[in-house]
């Protein structure tokens, strides 16, 4: 086999947890193999909002620049809308340095993280599918990627899968698609829209029956609508993405004043859930998991873009340690299990305070109480909020020019 196709890590997928790690590991020296289905620029399924605390990630991978030069919407606040227009504001001011959110499309961040992954070192593969993972004594050692009608293996001791929900490789190991069989109860839909009347600097969320959403200003003047309903109100609409907007997510009041006019500017996304939480983040030796793949957590929190940027640099702060040969991490086996427990120290808490809040979503008339309650109490807001992030705030002051 030639020896270009042998590297330290191979990384299947390209999006912010993907690159992340593929930065963070090509910047210390590593020989990576970052893999990606689709050809960049394309859309993606998400809300699209970027939390404050990402900009010291932007700079510690080097593409604060890069994301300032594509204009994103600064977002100064979320504000949280229930059925009946009642409302409770978060200040962006509660968290990191810039104290400001952005909006920006996935097309956009996701194009400019890829590239600073080839040019941080990483081999970069478009268009090339993953199709198989290869074991050896119970090991993942490689994969296999198909790239049109061609296949070629690529061997590396460490395989990290940066597939997001879909879970593309830690799938294929036994009993890991009895999930996929289950039927989904839920389905998400992502537009951008022009002609909206969203509050200006601000993301709003809508809860309605089964369901929430989310709308937020994004580059170019345009606003991004993510929102989830259930399978039964999709196939009641006919699975027509339209109306289950205009008769689903419009039962929220402020949805139907800021959505009345609004004009779609590309084609509907959608895609069903199968859940939210966790899953495996190290289910065999040389396999981890970051990103969504490892946990999907509510998009309502605001903090999945985050947790993408967070767990790639984790895993690539373990993987360094085992190429280095560190004491703490030599073998393979102690790298499952470090990475294990750094993950879990780093995200459970945000990811059981995310499942409560889940509750409370879903069960009707429970979002409207919990918006009332907490809109009492600027301090018990400001505790709710940070739990769902996890981190402290951010004082790098060279975060302050990714706006």
């Amino acid at each position: 086999m030639n020896p270009s196709s042998h590297y330290d890590v191979i990384i299947a997928g390209g999006g912010p947890a993907g690159a992340s790690a593929a930065i963070h590991l090509s910047m210390r020296g590593a020989r990576v193999l970052l893999v990606e289905q689709k050809k960049f620029p394309r859309p993606k399924l998400c809300g699209e909002f970027i939390s404050p605390e990402c900009a010291v990630h932007f700079e510690r991978l080097q593409v604060a620049d890069a994301m300032s030069a594509a204009h994103p919407a600064d977002l100064a606040a979320t504000v949280f809308y229930s059925r009946n227009g009642k409302n409770v504001r978060v200040p962006s001011s509660w968290f990191g340095a810039t104290g400001v959110a952005l909006g920006l499309s996935r097309a956009e961040m996701d194009e400019r993280l890829l590239r600073r992954a080839s040019e941080a070192g990483a081999q970069v593969l478009e268009e090339a599918h993953a199709t198989n993972v290869i074991f050896e004594d119970q090991t993942a050692c490689g994969i296999t990627i198909r790239q049109g009608a061609r296949e070629t293996t690529y061997l590396a001791p460490i395989i990290v899968d940066g597939t997001g929900r879909n879970r593309a490789l830690t799938r294929r190991l036994a009993n890991a698609n009895r999930a996929r069989r289950e039927r989904a109860l839920m389905v998400a839909f992502k537009a951008h829209l022009e002609n909206t009347r969203i509050e200006a600097d601000a993301c709003e969320i809508y809860f309605y029956r089964r369901g929430y959403g989310g709308l937020s200003s994004i580059e170019k003047g345009l606003s991004n609508l993510c929102f989830i309903a259930s399978a039964r109100d999709v196939r009641a609409c006919g699975a027509d993405a339209d109306r289950v907007m205009r008769e689903v997510v419009c039962k929220n009041q402020r949805a139907a004043f800021t959505l009345k006019h609004a004009r779609l500017n590309a084609n509907w996304l959608a895609v069903s859930l199968e859940g939210f939480g966790r899953s495996s983040v190290a289910p065999i030796n040389g396999l981890l998991a970051i990103g969504d793949a490892a946990s999907f957590i509510d998009p309502f929190t605001g903090s999945g873009m985050l947790m993408a940027l967070e767990s790639g640099e984790l895993a690539a702060e373990a993987i360094g340690e085992f190429l280095n040969h560190s004491p703490n991490i030599s073998g393979l086996d102690q790298l499952q299990a470090a990475y294990t427990h750094r993950y879990r120290e780093t995200f459970n808490s945000r990811l059981t305070v995310s499942s409560w809040l889940r509750k409370a979503a879903f069960v009707p008339g429970l979002a409207e109480a919990a918006i009332a309650f907490f809109g009492a109490s600027d301090h018990l807001r400001r505790k709710l909020a940070h739990a769902t992030r996890g981190s402290r705030p951010e004082t790098s002051a060279a975060a302050k020019r990714v706006r």
